[in-house]
């Protein structure tokens, strides 16, 4: 759905985005993570069309950017993180604009299926202005899905909600996804990212690492799984020490913390040299590194 081939901004002297090599399938969450100034936000305006790259190419939707820019922006919606509305017209006027320029067909079905889908229907005759911020960006989203376009870009979508406004904004993302589009997402809310995103990338003028959340912290930490066991001694230390899979093996208190690449596999041997060995063991779980943890040492790591 999206491809990049050394995709480059430069503003002056300034790279904004430096060689982006990108390949997003149809249907997934793809989370684009990075510190402020990173160049999220430009990729965003070069693959919607809104900007021109300085060097490389991209294909979005199979169209080309530079040569159908028209097409791109008519199958593309975009959410800004600061989306300005018309605050002194009505929740329906303001997709109502939206959807004309975009030749929508059925104009009042559209604007009708999205304010009722976010829960704007009651107060479709209210003026945006008197919208909470929370009711806004519920309204900017209906306004980057009137014209049901196939890709979705976000930038920030949940930034500045509370909690539970925050929450129903990701549902409804996550619903988006099983009507098979695809989402391209800019968020500084890793673990908004860690929920919802299939792929993640990396991204601080360059493109650091793409992967699953779990692989990504699979390959900078490794997988720790922890045993509980009623008591450790050193023989039992020992024992699992000696599996060639075994990264590191330590003992704090009654655990004994272990770091492989493939639990799922290498677990029941572990398990079953315990018990032969007298290990009274209570439960088996994983330590989790969060995806800040990963994002943290990835950049700094870039810096």
């Amino acid at each position: 759905m999206i491809k990049t081939e050394e995709l480059t901004k430069e503003f002056g002297k300034i790279k904004a985005v430096h060689g982006l090599n990108l390949d997003i399938h149809e249907g997934e969450i793809f989370g684009f993570l990075g510190p402020n100034g990173a160049g999220k936000t430009t990729t965003i305006r070069m693959l919607a069309s809104l900007i021109a790259p300085t060097h490389g190419s991209a294909t979005v939707n199979g169209y080309r950017i530079g040569l159908e820019d028209k097409q791109i922006r008519s199958t593309v919606g975009v959410l800004t993180e600061t989306p300005g509305m018309y605050d002194n017209l009505s929740a329906e006027q303001n997709l109502r604009i939206f959807a004309e320029l975009y030749g929508v067909k059925d104009v009042s079905g559209q604007v009708e299926k999205y304010l009722k889908m976010l829960d704007l229907w009651e107060r479709r005759f209210d003026s945006a202005g008197t919208f909470s911020k929370g009711m806004k960006q519920k309204l900017a989203i209906a306004r980057a899905l009137v014209h049901e376009p196939r890709i979705l870009f976000l930038d920030e979508p949940t930034a500045g909600l509370d909690p539970e406004a925050a929450h129903k904004l990701r549902d409804f993302i996550a619903e988006l996804r099983t009507q098979g589009r695809t989402i391209f997402l800019c968020t500084h809310n890793l673990d908004e990212a860690d929920r919802l995103c299939d792929r993640i990338g990396v991204f601080k003028t360059r493109l650091l690492i793409v992967d699953t959340p779990t692989n990504l912290r699979s390959s900078i930490f490794g997988r720790k799984i922890v045993f509980h066991l009623q008591s450790v001694s050193n023989e039992l230390l020992n024992c699992i020490r000696k599996f060639y899979f075994i990264k590191d093996a330590k003992a704090i208190e009654n655990k004994i913390i272990v770091t492989l690449d493939d639990p799922d596999t290498q677990n029941p041997e572990l398990i079953r040299t315990l018990i032969d060995n007298g290990a009274n063991l209570r439960f088996v779980g994983e330590l989790r590194h969060s995806l800040e943890e990963v994002y943290l040492e990835l950049v700094q790591k870039a810096e």
